[in-house]
């Protein structure tokens, strides 16, 4: 490759060696394995934290036994402000590819940055049912967050919709608040890991309703019953909503990177895309695993991907 000699100008304000785009663990990874490299760093998230600060319970990364996504990724906080790495709170509307300088990006709060490399941590957004009532009762009883809505129901009755894991676990921690907590799951069983689907079946406030959907939310001011396929009107006080994520990888398909049929951005072990110097790295990769941890190793490997890529393409010593 030709190398781009001066064309990313670092010293320049708003020029960075590698802005990443992302608030989560693979974000703050990134961020880290970067600053170590002594490149400079800009990470651009519209919320922080990601989707595991809304998790009530994370028992499976090595070192915390048992602790809260919140506090796990206050943690992280820690250790990207020690090494003082910018956080900008904004969402970045725009990425365009430049031939001279790498990337530019667009926020909108109005501000834009060169970037001679960019690592895309964006992860995903909560997929709805559409189904009618949705929408109209989403604040109103329709949740998506376990962790914060939770508490407003206390001694209500609770539906939970989905039979992933996550799923279980939102069951769960709503049944310390819920007087009665079903989970509306499709298929005969749901698909928790077996620990949970343990705590399920021994905790006495929840149920499972199998082989069900809904097709319709009711209610006049607040959520007051779903409707199932089968025409009956099930009682509840709220309806929290767990039926998988879509990637959020939108802001790339531009550019031209490619995508698999569901969305996520294609990367090889290296954590690289087909666009040189765009690097993706959590839950909006096609990677299998969606944990915490695989992020943050997914988001190393792209961290020396940027090393490599910037030291070939823009003489970076």
């Amino acid at each position: 490759m030709t190398k781009h000699t001066g064309s990313c100008d670092v010293k320049e304000e708003n020029c960075y060696h590698v802005v990443i785009i992302g608030g989560g663990p693979a974000a703050v990874s990134a961020a880290i394995y970067c600053h170590r490299f002594d490149l400079k760093v800009l990470m651009i998230g519209e919320e922080y934290g990601g989707a595991i600060s809304k998790t009530y319970l994370v028992e499976n990364y090595p070192g915390f036994f048992e602790t809260s996504g919140y506090d796990l990724m206050e943690a992280f906080q820690k250790h990207y402000e020690f090494f003082k790495i910018p956080l900008i709170n904004d969402t970045v509307t725009e990425l365009k590819q430049e031939k001279e300088h790498g990337f530019e990006i667009h926020t909108s709060g109005g501000l834009h940055y060169k970037a001679c490399s960019v690592i895309i941590t964006t992860g995903t957004k909560y997929r709805k049912m559409n189904v009618p009532g949705e929408d109209e009762f989403h604040g109103r009883g329709v949740s998506y967050c376990a962790t914060c809505d939770g508490p407003f129901f206390r001694d209500k009755n609770i539906v939970v919709v989905g039979g992933s894991d996550s799923a279980a676990v939102e069951a769960l921690f709503l049944s310390r608040f819920g007087k009665k907590v079903s989970i509306v799951y499709r298929r005969e069983k749901i698909r928790a890991e077996p620990i949970n689907i343990t705590r399920v079946d021994c905790n006495d406030k929840i149920e499972i309703i199998n082989n069900t959907i809904i097709t319709k939310i009711n209610g006049k001011e607040k959520v007051e019953s779903v409707e199932f396929g089968d025409g009956t009107i099930f009682p509840t006080d709220a309806v929290f909503i767990e039926v998988g994520s879509i990637p959020q990888a939108d802001l790339v398909k531009d550019i031209g990177v490619k995508l698999n049929e569901k969305g996520e951005i294609i990367v090889d072990k290296y954590a690289q895309t087909n666009i040189p110097g765009l690097f993706a790295a959590g839950d909006v990769t096609d990677i299998r695993e969606k944990q915490v941890i695989t992020a943050c190793g997914q988001a190393v490997s792209a961290s020396y991907s940027v090393r490599d890529f910037l030291t070939e393409n823009f003489c970076l010593d």
